[in-house]
């Protein structure tokens, strides 16, 4: 705080109390409900806040100025109030409490899960209590007409407005649920739509492709390239990519779909015609599984091995080192052709295919447990149509959050566009899992 300031609070000391909310001593009463019922007092803290909520026409979306007006109301604030409580009662309980191995290691899983929260509630409450100190301040200065310090207390009362505001994002994304998948790597799969004059479709292949190769440069992630299938004209029919680094999945998950292009083709047949073509190509992002989690039993398999096309030399037509991988249970099919051994492509196409499977898996699991879940990025299904390009108005909309961007040239080269893009598709995905978070337990309360 200035010097100024400080040299103020220190002539009026009745500014420095600070309400401290007594914590009582930890009981056994609460071990033994804590842990029988698991997170029996969050949920019913939850359901709580819902109850007062549940007539309030809150906004579909908690944009930035929406944000602290949801904190601010009383419910939220009770809620809010409650889990600190419990986070003190449970530091409490471990410190002076003997419980057995199995009972501390859920107090202290317990403990580890409400540690972030606790400490940013704890800023936000010291941040808005210099808030009010500062009003009083402000309020004493003006009666003394002190201009100079009360300009320096608005500029400080500002400054901490604007931690506080940051404080209240942080606590919004600490309470956004995670999924257990975000931090995998991915297999990224494209492939060229099927329209009259199809080269449009495969040029705009090959462009997404390399946007996603740039962006994987931008984000310092490892691309390992694992098929490619070059077309005409510079254009490309599919292609598939491993990526590996920090959250890939988080990153990457929403840009699975059919992306469309509208343009006047530069080359190929239908560059002829001089007019407008709209054509298709589809994006597929798989997390990648590890080791543990898919295994795939040899006998499932049938393996068919072919000669292999496109470029290479003489070794790709004269030697059967493709490989076609058939998943017996499911009917799934992988080939790979993209290295001159067969072993090689072999472990390229079972890494797919556990990839394709570990999907499976995932699909079934978000439908038994958010069956009636629609995020507002969309289905999220590998079919929707999620963006378009268009080349002759210079504009990239995506039609999920109704996005727009200028510069098709600047955001097909993968940086910073295109991560800002991403960041705004994950911001309205936290804010639908907020608002379903909120749904499904005041539902829950009525029941």
């Amino acid at each position: 705080m200035n010097r100024h300031l400080c040299v103020w609070l220190f002539r009026h000391s009745f500014l420095h109390g600070h309400h401290q909310g007594h914590i009582h001593p930890p009981s056994r009463q609460f071990t033994q409900v804590h842990l029988n019922t698991r997170l029996w007092v969050f949920r019913q803290n939850r359901n709580h806040i819902l109850h007062h909520l549940a007539n309030k026409n809150w906004p579909k979306r908690y944009c930035h100025q929406h944000t602290k007006m949801f904190w601010k109301h009383k419910a939220v604030q009770k809620y809010m109030e409650d889990l600190n409580k419990e986070y003190q009662t449970l530091d409490q309980c471990l410190q002076h409490i003997s419980v057995n191995q199995g009972d501390q290691r859920s107090l202290n899983q317990r403990h580890a899960e409400l540690a972030p929260f606790a400490a940013i509630y704890q800023e936000i409450q010291e941040a808005e209590q210099a808030i009010e100190e500062l009003e009083s301040m402000c309020e004493s200065l003006n009666e003394q007409n002190e201009k100079q310090l009360q300009e320096l207390a608005l500029e400080e009362k500002q400054t901490i407005g604007q931690k506080i505001n940051v404080l209240y994002s942080k606590l919004f994304q600490n309470l956004v649920p995670k999924e257990k998948y975000d931090k995998n790597d991915v297999i990224l799969e494209v492939t060229s739509g099927r329209t009259t004059g199809g080269d449009i479709c495969q040029q705009f292949t090959r462009e997404i492709f390399d946007m996603y190769q740039n962006y994987s440069g931008y984000k310092h992630w490892k691309f390992e390239l694992l098929n490619y299938t070059p077309a005409d004209y510079g254009g490309l029919h599919h292609a598939a990519a491993r990526i590996s680094g920090d959250n890939v999945y988080k990153h990457l998950k929403y840009e699975g779909g059919i992306h469309r292009v509208q343009r006047i083709p530069e080359v190929g047949l239908s560059s002829r015609m001089q007019r407008i073509h709209t054509g298709t190509m589809s994006v597929i992002v798989l997390p990648q599984p590890d080791e543990v989690d898919v295994k795939v039993d040899p006998k499932d398999l049938r393996i068919d091995t072919f000669r292999a096309k496109g470029a290479g030399g003489q070794h790709v037509n004269t030697t059967d080192s493709a490989v076609r991988l058939v998943h017996v249970p499911t009917g799934l099919v992988v080939e790979c052709q993209q290295e001159r051994s067969q072993i090689k492509n072999k472990e390229i196409a079972l890494r797919v295919l556990r990839a394709r499977l570990y999907q499976q898996i995932i699909e079934k699991d978000k439908c038994q447990q958010q069956s009636a879940r629609k995020l507002q990025v969309g289905t999220r299904a590998q079919s929707e149509r999620i963006r378009t390009y268009n080349f002759t108005q210079d504009r990239v909309t995506d039609h999920r959050i109704a996005y727009e961007v200028r510069d098709i040239k600047k955001f097909l080269c993968g940086e910073k566009c295109l991560d800002q893009l991403i960041q705004r598709l994950l911001q309205s995905a936290d804010e639908e899992a907020i608002i379903e978070f909120l749904d499904e337990n005041f539902k829950s309360t009525k029941c």
